[in-house]
């Protein structure tokens, strides 16, 4: 079937995957990746580059929504070969794999290094284009937080002798 570029797009199946984004919850603050650097040391070309966590004036991490936060979040997708070894080897299912694959510029080098702002995405988006592997991930993330959250205190039962 001939499809009339770019006015109709083919469709893509779920496991498509071209470059890596980072995935927020609500807002872009509220970023999933803690900066523990597994992705940059694990990444065969060694396109991640990770700077972080931050820290206050006495050198402590800063934290926004309870977590560490990258100062500095790079990927140069001029290098990036889609391995997904950076998606496999995240703990905090952070990073995920986009199926956007336009990435026009007038510039050879320069539009290909993209920073933390432009590979910001939010959860809702991944449940867009993979809705299967984003069901799996909340899933894992659900039961993750039902493992750390405080046990719910037990019903206080009344008391016989004020009735």
């Amino acid at each position: 079937m001939t499809i009339q570029y770019p006015d109709e797009r083919q469709q893509h199946s779920e496991r498509f995957r071209y470059f890596p984004f980072l995935v927020y919850d609500k807002t872009p603050d509220d970023l999933r990746c803690v900066s523990c650097k597994i992705c940059e040391q694990e990444c065969p070309p060694a396109c991640i580059h990770i700077v972080g966590p931050a820290k206050d004036e006495q050198g402590r991490p800063l934290k926004a929504h309870g977590r560490t936060y990258p100062v500095k979040f790079d990927i140069d997708m001029a290098i990036c070969m889609s391995c997904r070894i950076c998606v496999d080897v995240c703990p905090f299912d952070a990073i995920e794999m986009d199926n956007q694959y336009e990435f026009a510029s007038p510039d050879r080098f320069g539009r290909l290094v993209f920073d933390k702002q432009q590979l910001l995405k939010s959860a809702e988006y991944f449940k867009q284009i993979k809705p299967s592997e984003a069901a799996e991930v909340d899933a894992r993330l659900a039961a993750k937080q039902a493992k750390t959250a405080p046990p719910a205190k037990p019903a206080v039962p009344p008391n016989p002798s004020s009735a």
